[in-house]
């Protein structure tokens, strides 16, 4: 495995790559990204609705969700939190702050195209009936549960939440083997699961299943009777009530990291 200070000059080149990629490219590796990562979210969600107790249920769900950024990390796929980290080579003077900017953008819009995308396909496909409808339940009532979040904690909890996944990203760029890479990122996405941690890009999907599901009259019925009250669950909601406030902190979190990780092995290690 590489070191921690070896995988950070190892990110400068990483970091350029990413930023100088055509738009087109970063955009439709964008929407791969959001695509697989909804995937695990829908793996994750179906397994834990099969549990009743709501910490095992969470633990369960903790252990399916790293295979979410496994794919990402292994197909190439790029991601918006994890792309948090090019701060470092904007830092470095590897890039400008505006090619971080663009590629944000860009990469932001094709998770959330990605990502909506799968939402809608996994409410049409019927995927969300399983289990006399459990699946649709969960969905609904972790849609709610997230457009329903104080603004200031949802901040706070994208801080914690995207510390933990550039993380994960980082510790994967130290492994040299397929098992290195996985055993790297599993533990620090499993810890963001288990926290209750906000991931805009999970989000992506959580709540809009939760919004397509909620227009579906069968799973709108089955959340009323579980008492789940759909009043405040809004696109207006999602997007200002969660995604805006999570995303930043989501980027406070992942440059926080970012700048932490250049200090450490970057810039004090060019002044020794």
């Amino acid at each position: 495995m590489y070191s921690a200070k070896e995988t950070a000059n190892r990110y400068m080149e990483t970091g350029r790559g990413k930023a100088t990629m055509p738009l087109l490219r970063m955009l439709l590796m964008g929407v791969l990204a959001g695509m697989l990562l909804a995937l695990a979210a829908v793996g994750a969600g179906t397994a834990s609705c099969m549990v009743e107790n709501p910490g095992t249920a969470r633990i369960v769900s903790a252990l399916v969700f790293p295979a979410g950024l496994a794919l990402i990390v292994f197909l190439g796929a790029e991601l918006f939190t994890g792309n948090c980290l090019l701060i470092m080579p904007v830092l470095e003077k590897q890039i400008s702050f505006g090619r971080m900017a663009v590629s944000w953008a860009a990469v932001y819009l094709g998770n959330f195209l990605g990502s909506a995308l799968m939402a809608f396909l996994v409410c049409e496909s019927g995927q969300m009936s399983g289990f006399s409808g459990a699946v649709a339940g969960n969905v609904i009532r972790a849609a709610v549960t997230k457009t329903s979040l104080d603004p200031g904690k949802a901040v706070l909890l994208g801080i914690l939440c995207n510390f933990l996944v550039c993380a994960a990203v980082f510790i994967s760029m130290m492994g040299t083997t397929v098992a290195d890479k996985l055993l790297g990122l599993y533990f620090p996405i499993m810890l963001f699961v288990l926290g209750g941690f906000e991931h805009s890009v999970a989000n992506m999907y959580y709540i809009p299943a939760g919004l397509f599901a909620a227009a579906k009259p069968e799973y709108a019925a089955l959340a009323a009777a579980q008492g789940i009250s759909l009043d405040g669950l809004t696109w207006q909601s999602f997007f200002l009530g969660n995604l805006l406030p999570v995303t930043v902190g989501n980027v406070l979190g992942g440059a926080a990291l970012g700048v932490l990780l250049w200090g450490a092995y970057l810039w004090k290690g060019k002044r020794a």
